[in-house]
């Protein structure tokens, strides 16, 4: 027998307001139901088109956008988790939507396996992931969403839709990266390969030195990436690439400083002191920035990738022709130096081949995020604005799971097959059952 789903609905006792990772977008959904297998979820999306309520699927909430957010029925997928095939001969591993992408990554390696690039954390779901884009940083590989195989998809009307290449290959150009817009995921076929060594080489380096050799540094590394530190002219680079091995990971006494005390815990106090003490940010910034140092390491990709975050803030990130990232980064540099302004975190910078996804930030261009950041409960808007001018004058693309300002009218400008996406949407949903104001603001009513 079937279990039975947890159902939650809205009243005095409940549920209670969802809120994402960073706290800045809140909801109170009028039901909550986590589904324990697909046919108990195209269960919820019918019986919520019949009583006019709207649908969504909401991770781990680590997006920073309302992309999620619902007043109707909010579905959770954790209970639909697991990898469901691998098929070594195929290179390719099958896996239920809400599986946690830390519980992916220990499962994949333990069967020798790994995903081929992926983001600088893993705390997010897989369908969560994918739908908004998440990526790290490479020469020749792509986000996640641009390593899935094929997906099935429940759509408005309660039908489970299998679309890959060879079937229903219009959708699986779109619902790759579909912002919850097309239907709700129930799994998804990865490609994955032989698990590999990466060595890492963290290394300071001024901000007008990496500037001026980032194309050099992007076409000498599979995965290069920096941090540049505002009020100050100092980075921090990363370089990986793959290794023979064997691993050789920092010791457990090195690796607590960097990952535990300095980048979680004395950064913590560090963006404490500074909200409380904005003056106090450029002096703390020049030492913390002087205090780096080099360091080399070789592990499993996952180790490598990613690292724990636990330092809460809102993030902005547009992706920009990578040719013009540079001059962009610039440009903000100048900026910040001018103004009042008094950032406390460090900007990030990446870079992705062009893939064929319809709404990817790298669809069909070379590009190059850069990425700012405020502490959490820190006021964001004034430097977010500042930057956000700035990226849209370069035909930035934001990251559709963070803070952004932009709406359907601009997208539409700066995405080739932005058409393609809304007219796909319109025959897959046409009564909005999976929409919510942001995608109203996104892509249009």
């Amino acid at each position: 027998m079937a279990q039975t789903p947890t159902v939650r609905t809205a009243g005095k006792s409940g549920p209670a307001e969802w809120r994402n990772w960073a706290g800045n977008v809140r909801s109170r959904p009028t039901r909550v139901v986590t589904p324990t297998s697909v046919g108990e979820l195209q269960e919820a999306v019918r019986r919520a088109a019949e009583q006019g309520l709207r649908v969504k699927a909401v991770g781990t909430g680590h997006s920073f956008t309302a992309a999620a957010a619902t007043d109707g029925v909010l579905l959770r997928p954790q209970a639909l988790a697991g990898i469901q095939e691998v098929d070594r001969a195929a290179g390719t591993v099958t896996v239920a939507a809400g599986t946690v992408l830390k519980d992916l990554n220990l499962a994949l390696a333990a069967q020798g396996l790994s995903l081929t690039n992926m983001g600088d954390i893993m705390e997010q779901t897989v369908s969560g992931a994918t739908s908004t884009g998440t990526h790290g940083t490479g020469r020749d590989s792509a986000s996640i969403a641009a390593q899935i195989r094929a997906l099935d998809l429940v759509t408005a009307d309660g039908r489970l839709l299998h679309c890959s290449e060879k079937e229903n290959p219009d959708v699986f150009a779109a619902a790759r990266l579909g912002i919850g817009a097309l239907g709700v995921i129930t799994s998804l076929t990865l490609a994955v390969e032989p698990l590999f060594f990466l060595t890492a080489r963290e290394e300071p380096m001024g901000f007008d030195r990496v500037t001026a050799e980032f194309d050099e540094h992007v076409a000498e590394n599979e995965h290069f990436e920096f941090y540049w530190f505002p009020h100050t002219g100092n980075c921090n680079t990363k370089r990986n690439n793959r290794s023979q091995g064997p691993a050789a990971p920092p010791g457990p006494v090195s690796a607590w400083i960097e990952d535990e005390l300095l980048s979680n815990g004395v950064f913590q106090a560090v963006n404490s002191l500074g909200r409380a003490v904005p003056a106090a940010i450029p002096g703390i910034a020049k030492v913390a920035s002087r205090a780096l140092s080099a360091r080399t390491y070789t592990d499993v990709p996952y180790k490598v990738f990613t690292s724990p975050r636990r330092v809460r803030f809102v993030e902005m990130e547009y992706a920009l022709p990578r040719e013009r990232a540079v001059e962009a980064l610039r440009e903000l540099k100048s900026v910040v130096d001018r103004s009042r302004l008094r950032i406390s975190f460090p900007v990030e910078v990446r870079t992705a081949p062009a893939d064929d996804i319809t709404l990817s930030t790298a669809s069909g261009r070379e590009s190059a995020y850069i990425a700012v950041h405020m502490y959490r409960g820190t006021p964001y808007q004034a430097y977010f604005t500042a930057a956000e001018r700035i990226f849209t004058e370069y035909g930035g693309r934001p990251h559709w799971g963070k803070v952004h300002t932009r709406d359907a009218e601009y997208l539409a400008g700066v995405y080739p097959r932005f058409g393609e996406f809304t007219a796909l949407r319109d025959r897959l949903d046409p009564d909005r059952l999976f929409g919510n104001d942001y995608l109203r603001r996104v892509l249009g009513a």
